[in-house]
């Protein structure tokens, strides 16, 4: 039915609306029949039969119904029978497949002719639509753009219907038959069906892409594999939203190399070096196209010049023991270098703790090892390596950053049987005189007996006189 609801013109009879065979007769109309279906009358009652289909009708009668059979008693004056087929893959624009059948003048059960006439009609439409259609024209614009889309070779004022991956497009879009669309975004891409108005007849389909021309592609070539070759990769600095073709030509002097294509990266191609040490440079260009343009760059190089390992591997720091400003550090030779005795690495070293963004250095002609001696105590550090051919080509990427702490002195914790003592003599102390404190039995001072008896003895005396000469000061003064 189409959209909004209303009733399909097409299956209410002919260009004036009556039936083509008078008030006991039936007119079937229909864009097309996916599904074979049978229908037997016998008397008053319909009979259909279907394979993959479901029927509704235009009063409710009777629900959707899924593929197998159905039987009606009568169809009355005013209703409506539609077939649909299942239309979810194979529809033109993703329309339904129709068959149509209208009782808006019939004062009678459906008779044995309207029977005949749908199923007759019914086999023409479905060798309609299973017979070769013509592919649809596929159409490439630019972003942006204004496009007009013709009707195939409809006539200018032909009644048409335009519809957008199955979905109708207003009628404002129309200039006469054809479709004119503005300001074209990527949401524009799809496929575009034209259909005549009255039969809807499919006239014309344009698969429409929305997309870019190229921009210069970005291209560069490194030796990570020193001596066996080079690779070159290349991008598009900017998407084009539509497929591009590239295409790479390697030159050594005036000899053309093999660029054999890397199994995993679609844009990336592999050369081997035929000649080493050689002084003759190599000119490598690419050009790339797509439907709406094209264009091309091209870069020139020694062959020492592209020699960049890559970073070294398996980056581990360890503290060292009893050392609490050391760190050692170990790595690997990154193991796409082919021959590291005859084309030897150096290495460059960094590292900083984590409260500090000051990096600290270290160059290293030889070794797979170095050991940090200036390290913060107790601070975290992050550690990474780099690797170079001694002689040519440039520093590899920095590796994966490897993290250490230096070696802290754990602290001593007392034994229980330490506490205990320790408990111990500071009670014992607590509760003791103080050592200028003497207790005296007061038998002592009288005995005169023992080398303590004349200095307990003195101590009261010396007090006594002190408070005498106090006594006497205060008699002068007064």
């Amino acid at each position: 039915m189409p959209a909004g609801g209303q009733a399909d013109p097409r299956s209410a009879g002919g260009t004036d609306g009556a039936p083509a065979w008078g008030p006991r007769s039936c007119l079937a109309s229909m864009e097309s029949s996916q599904a074979p279906f049978r229908m037997e009358a016998s008397g008053p009652q319909l009979h259909l039969e279907w394979q993959v289909a479901r029927i509704s009708a235009a009063l409710p009668i009777f629900p959707g119904l899924g593929p197998g059979q159905h039987s009606l008693d009568s169809i009355l004056p005013g209703q409506q029978l539609r077939v649909y087929s299942s239309s979810d893959g194979g529809g033109a624009a993703g329309s339904k497949d129709t068959l149509g059948l209208s009782s808006s003048v019939m004062t009678a059960p459906v008779p044995w002719a309207c029977c005949a006439v749908l199923a007759a009609a019914a086999a023409v439409v479905y060798t309609q639509r299973h017979s070769p259609q013509e592919a649809p024209h596929v159409q490439y614009e630019r972003l942006g753009s204004d496009v007009t889309l013709p009707c195939g070779t409809a006539n200018w004022d032909a009644a048409v219907t335009w519809r957008v991956n199955g979905t109708d497009l207003a009628p404002d879009l129309l200039n006469g038959s054809q479709l004119v669309l503005r300001g074209l975004e990527l949401g524009h891409s799809g496929l575009y069906a034209c259909f005549h108005r009255d039969s809807w007849h499919l006239r014309h389909q344009v698969l429409l892409h929305v997309g870019l021309p190229p921009r210069e592609p970005v291209l560069s070539c490194r030796s990570n594999t020193y001596p066996k070759g080079f690779y070159c990769s290349w991008h598009l600095p900017t998407p084009t939203y539509i497929p591009n073709t590239f295409n790479v030509t390697v030159l050594h002097g005036s000899k053309i190399m093999v660029c054999e294509k890397d199994p995993a990266l679609k844009n990336r191609c592999h050369i081997r070096y035929m000649h080493l040490f050689s002084t003759i440079k190599y000119k490598v260009s690419i050009s790339v196209s797509n439907a709406l343009g094209h264009n091309a760059t091209a870069i020139t190089f020694d062959e020492f010049t592209i020699v960049k390992p890559d970073p070294p591997e398996n980056v581990v720091a360890r503290p060292v023991p009893s050392n609490p400003r050391r760190l050692e550090v170990t790595w690997q030779i990154p193991s796409t270098w082919p021959d590291p005795e005859s084309f030897p690495l150096k290495f460059f070293l960094r590292y900083r703790p984590l409260i500090l963004d000051q990096w600290q250095h270290v160059e290293l002609s030889d070794g797979t090892a170095h050991t940090i001696t200036d390290a913060y105590a107790g601070k975290e550090y992050i550690i990474q390596v780099a690797a170079k051919d001694n002689e040519i080509g440039t520093w590899s990427d920095w590796s994966v950053a490897a993290h250490a702490t230096p070696w802290t002195e754990e602290p001593r914790h007392l034994t229980t049987e330490a506490q205990a003592a320790e408990t111990t003599t500071s009670t014992t102390s607590s509760l003791a005189p103080p050592p200028t404190t003497k207790i005296c039995d007061p038998g002592e001072l009288g005995s005169g007996g023992g080398p303590s008896a004349p200095f307990l003895v003195s101590v009261p005396v010396t007090l006594a006189l002190a408070a005498a000469a106090t006594t006497a000061s205060s008699l002068m003064i007064w």
